[in-house]
């Protein structure tokens, strides 16, 4: 298993540490240490003996993990295991009681249906295809943490299993304000998260679908219409299948828009996490869909409840995360462009048609997903934008992102925009999408 050097120290350099901050933690078989790191200082982490994991990914024997500040994770064990910790943590627990058994049962499961995906013949498309898993629930209730299980385990299989993760919210992939896809190669590293080398991203501009529900529901339909043409060539994609990841949005609008994401993702297995009204409602309105399993879970006793503050925090911090990595181990290049060399636009508003052209009475209602130029000026100071993959304007709202830019400052006078962007040199696009993303740079 692979472990990225930022998340690996060197083996036994525990003697270097002072005592004071240095622990041990005996865990039973099938319990958990619940830990939530300080937040101003790192801590270190390493297994002493037996075996661990954290989010389903083992943990190696003898070498220390550095976890950043405000990081929350468990380490669970089967069989029993002892942990040693340096530094402090705000809250760090051991339990007993956890869903872990039942989840792991889901992946026996799943497991098995890949295998008889992949032995089928690949001609018959519905019998080669693996299961698509769409984890749904309230916020808060331990979804994203079921998914890298989920993704995690089936790598260890020697799966390569597509991640979806449509919770535009927090972003779990890449920057927040997106709906993206990537393919799982390995067991996802406990610290670093998602592996951010071939996501399909799409720009959504917004942290709540409530912003503009028809866009959403668009890039919704096109992420899902390119991993069909992708799954279509590729077998072995096919029959690891994917697991999606869903936003907390579940009443009203949002349960509309979980009802969309599985009928566009053709889901077949539905995982419900700690709420019983939304498993039922789910059950009774797919009960004519024979394929489809709805799965009622129990969320973990672990998950941490976040108001709109911290979850705010969490946003800034994942974008901070982008431009300067998960350690400030990532250095982006402050570049200047002229107005002239870009063309901005944000997707909705605007008029669908004149007044005239309407019945008498009629109010011209906004057209969701129309594009509207922007004019560069300083109402994009300190507002992330996208970089669109489109070579014509008509192609952005289909055209999925290279990256995102932050605006440091505008010179009206001199015509000039300075961004911050993840490398030097040009852009790969001069068109760029606006939404509501911002972020001040602490």
């Amino acid at each position: 298993m692979a472990y990225s050097g930022a998340a690996m120290g060197a083996p036994g350099t525990a003697g270097s540490a002072s005592a004071s901050t240095v622990r041990q933690v005996k865990l039973e078989r099938e319990s958990e240490l619940r830990v939530e790191v300080a937040n101003d200082t790192p801590l270190r982490l390493r297994l002493l003996t037996g075996t661990a994991e954290i989010f389903g990914t083992e943990l190696p024997p003898e070498i220390w993990l550095n976890f950043p500040p405000r990081l929350k994770f468990a380490v669970f064990t089967w069989y029993g295991a002892t942990i040693e910790m340096d530094g402090a943590t705000e809250l760090d627990y051991t339990a007993d009681e956890t869903p872990m058994v039942s989840y792991v049962n889901v992946h026996a499961i799943l497991e098995g249906r890949r295998s008889r995906a992949k032995a089928s013949s690949s001609n018959d498309y519905d019998s080669s295809q693996g299961p698509r898993v769409i984890v749904v629930g309230p916020t808060d209730s331990g979804k994203s943490t079921l998914s890298r299980m989920l993704l995690s385990w089936a790598t260890k299989q020697g799966w390569k299993p597509t991640f979806v993760d449509l919770d535009n919210g927090q972003g779990s992939i890449t920057c927040p304000g997106c709906i993206a896809a990537t393919p799982i190669e390995l067991p996802i590293d406990p610290v670093e998260g998602i592996p951010l080398d071939m996501p399909l991203v799409y720009f959504y501009g917004h942290t709540t679908p409530s912003n503009n529900v028809d866009l959403y529901k668009v890039l919704v339909k096109e992420l899902a219409r390119m991993l069909e043409r992708q799954f279509t060539g590729n077998a072995e994609s096919r029959a690891a299948g994917m697991v999606i990841n869903t936003m907390g949005w579940i009443e009203g609008v949002g349960y509309e828009l979980l009802l969309h994401a599985i009928d566009i993702f053709n889901a077949n297995v539905i995982l419900v996490l700690g709420q019983e009204k939304l498993w039922s409602m789910l059950k009774d309105v797919l009960k004519n869909k024979p394929n489809v399993d709805v799965v009622k879970l129990q969320k973990s006793g672990g998950v941490v409840s976040r108001n709109a503050k911290v979850r705010q925090k969490t946003r800034s911090y994942r974008i901070k995360e982008y431009f300067y990595g998960l350690v400030n181990d990532l250095s982006p290049h402050s570049n200047i462009a002229n107005f002239s060399d870009l063309a901005v636009y944000r997707i909705g508003g605007g008029p669908q048609a004149p007044r005239s052209a309407l019945p008498i009475g009629a109010e011209p209602a906004a057209d969701p997903t129309r594009l509207v130029p922007v004019s560069v000026n300083r109402d994009l100071l300190h507002v992330i934008l996208a970089v669109s993959f489109a070579k014509e304007p008509d192609e952005i709202i289909s055209s999925n992102v290279a990256g995102f830019i932050y605006i440091t400052d505008v010179d009206i006078q001199r015509k000039k925009i300075t961004y911050l962007g993840p490398s030097a040199g040009d852009l790969p696009s001069k068109y760029l999408i606006v939404g509501t993303l911002t972020w001040l740079e602490t």
